[in-house]
């Protein structure tokens, strides 16, 4: 990303255009529900968005008296009428919002939005039903008790092509999975929840799905590496994880790229940079490495800041390795003009060094969107396409729920360097 980090404004004001992406999540809500951004803020009992930045900077907090009153307050920011998107508030009886019996995810504000809307809402009540289970379960990656212990990997990475090959290595998961099923936060989970527990077979699969989006990293960064024929066995390597924000550092571990010592065991030393004006204050926030530690560790540290402003002030100065590969999760370059003018300093350093990079879509939609935008600025796109360690969980557009779902680290792209063509040309 690229552009003078801005400074946090004193109110909330939704904005297209930012280097901040949850700043632009709030300006979608807004569009999309007017006024949901205001709910959320309350819910979380912040007077505006200035609060909001803060906490996630650590700089304040997020307080609520109980469990209870924080999944209840997380269930209200999906209150809204599916079909007219009517808060509670623009009700006159805010009790007359029910939720799909279904899918207990999606709310109507009458019996008649219901009936209009169920041609389109049938389509994904079964999928928004897995949505709403695992929103829930998402709390035990906070807690720490996902994911579940992995082994060493007994088959060589390029033979491990897909979640299918990566699941039989693990053996039988029931003694890790069943601490997990049993332990203190998930029956505090159900109990407090606003809703009941699902089968047990459902919850394993929510479980399953969850740790499918945790490894999908460590695993789409392998990918990475194999793909750009990147050898971790000769030497130590640098990945730089650009654009990196709440998503990847909120209550990151230092542990949290430990796969890929699983992935390729007795490596010379693996180290991930994450890099990025989001990037939250905990214990990855530590100095990039100039010179590798010891071999068969993945180091991860933390530089919050652009990260053409990273290379000009680290990077060039000597104080952090070059990459052998940069990886984007989800950089969304395509979103916005705001968000595409911010990423556009950091593409063309990538391409002008000659930078081999993979970034991460959602959807194919964005797959082409991405495409395109390479194209014009004459990148060389080596390879794109379905990632076989997508996260395997639905992700639903919060305003637009009736719509097909999109999965982490869906799609991918390697580039590198300026298309032979134009450098033949010049």
């Amino acid at each position: 990303m690229a552009g003078p980090d801005p400074a946090l404004p004193d109110s909330f004001t939704p904005s297209s255009s930012s280097v901040y992406s949850d700043q632009f999540g709030f300006y979608s809500l807004d569009r999309n529900v007017p006024g949901l951004s205001k709910v959320i803020l309350d819910k979380l009992n912040m007077k505006d968005y200035k609060d909001y930045r803060a906490a996630l900077e650590g700089k304040g907090k997020v307080g609520f008296r109980s469990y209870k009153e924080m999944f209840q307050n997380l269930e209200d920011t999906f209150k809204f009428c599916a079909c007219c998107s009517k808060l509670p508030s623009s009700l006159p009886d805010p009790k007359a919002l029910k939720r799909c019996i279904k899918c207990l995810n999606v709310y109507y504000c009458s019996k008649d939005c219901q009936r209009k809307d169920w041609s389109l809402h049938k389509k994904f009540c079964k999928t928004l039903h897995k949505v709403s289970i695992d929103r829930l379960v998402e709390w035990l990656v906070h807690t720490g008790d996902l994911p579940f212990p992995t082994e060493v990997w007994s088959r060589p990475a390029k033979d491990v092509r897909c979640w299918d090959d990566w699941v039989s290595m693990q053996g039988d998961l029931t003694p890790r999975l069943e601490p997990i099923m049993c332990g203190k936060n998930m029956t505090d989970l159900w109990t407090n929840g606003c809703r009941p527990r699902p089968e047990e077979a459902e919850l394993r699969e929510s479980v399953w799905r969850m740790c499918s989006e945790f490894f999908s990293r460590p695993l789409t960064v392998g990918l990475g590496i194999q793909m750009t024929s990147l050898d971790p066995y000769s030497r130590p390597l640098t990945v730089h994880l650009v654009g990196a924000g709440h998503n990847e550092t909120l209550g990151a571990r230092v542990t949290d790229m430990d796969e890929l010592s699983r992935m390729f065991p007795g490596h010379q030393g693996l180290e991930v940079v994450m890099v990025g004006p989001e990037v939250i204050q905990g214990p990855i926030m530590r100095p990039p490495l100039r010179a590798f530690g010891p071999r068969g560790r993945v180091y991860i540290s933390a530089y919050k800041d652009l990260y053409h402003q990273f290379w000009e002030e680290v990077v060039e100065k000597g104080e952090a390795a070059k990459p052998d590969l940069v990886v984007g999760f989800h950089p969304g370059f395509h979103a916005s003009q705001g968000l595409g003018q911010g990423w556009l300093p950091t593409l063309l350093l990538l391409r002008d060094y000659n930078i081999p990079s993979m970034f991460t879509m959602y959807n194919d939609a964005e797959l082409q969107y991405s495409l395109q935008i390479l194209k014009e600025l004459e990148m060389d796109v080596k390879d794109a396409g379905p990632n076989p360690f997508s996260s395997q969980k639905p992700e639903q557009v919060q305003t637009s729920p009736n719509k097909p779902p999109s999965y982490c680290n869906a799609f991918y792209i390697y580039f590198q360097g300026l298309l032979e063509t134009q450098q033949e040309e010049e």
